[in-house]
């Protein structure tokens, strides 16, 4: 954007709905994305309509709970924020501190180091303990995984290490369908080769979907109806 532009810039709220099938059960996934955030000159407060939005979800819902048509509310409550963490910096920049201490009391944070693409695999993993170190300075309150109960198969209680060890997830993004080894993948073409978002030797991207529609969808709920909200309330 031009710089008068990015002077203005302000965040947007989009709204994306989509139906999605997992093992016989029908979901209804909500993924509301902020273009524009953190892109203006001057980024004050700039978190505030993300809060604000995550409020009017909670206050709508208060206000149905206490309505006479109990029994078909509609849960619009954010249950978790996917918080992308830019690859080119040292870590955490000001503005990521101060939007997940903004809000790590309203709703479940999910870190994600965006375009791991761009950094070698040990630039990864030096950034990934840079970042959680800096989470834990700065007293930033990230969504915690729950211990696995005793008697959980000892596969599961492996995948659940890994997902906690991964965080923050190192993601690639693509909307492009490339052909590979006779295969059309969705990934990213580059001279030296091929990019695969669904390969876990590349990135972490199967992981955040497992925890977010498999694994974890339940408790990242729980979590919001038990503390988030309750908290508004």
């Amino acid at each position: 954007p031009a710089a008068a532009e990015r002077i203005t810039q302000t965040v947007e709220i989009t709204k994306h709905v989509v139906d999605i099938e997992e093992k016989g059960v029908k979901l209804r996934l909500t993924i509301v994305d902020t273009p524009g955030f953190g892109d203006a000159v001057n980024n004050t407060e700039c978190w505030k309509p993300v809060a604000d939005y995550i409020d009017q979800q909670f206050e709508q819902y208060f206000r149905d709970e206490s309505g006479l048509n109990r029994k078909n509310i509609q849960d619009n409550r954010v249950h978790c924020c996917i918080y992308f963490i830019s690859p080119f910096g040292h870590g955490l920049r000001p503005l990521d501190v101060e939007f997940m201490r903004a809000l790590h009391q309203r709703v479940n944070i999910v870190p994600v180091l965006a375009k791991a693409d761009t950094l070698t695999p040990t630039e990864v993993e030096r950034m990934k303990n840079k970042i959680r170190e800096e989470i834990d300075h700065y007293g930033i309150r990230i969504y915690q995984f729950p211990e696995c109960d005793s008697d959980e198969d000892e596969e599961f209680k492996l995948q659940d290490q890994a997902l906690k060890e991964s965080i923050p997830f190192a993601v690639i993004g693509s909307n492009t369908v490339v052909e590979a080894k006779g295969r059309r993948i969705r990934g990213r073409l580059y001279p030296w080769g091929i990019v695969e978002v669904e390969n876990p030797s590349h990135c972490d991207f199967v992981k955040l979907r497992t925890m977010l529609v498999r694994t974890h969808m339940q408790d990242l709920k729980d979590v919001t109806r038990e503390t988030h909200y309750e908290n508004y309330r």
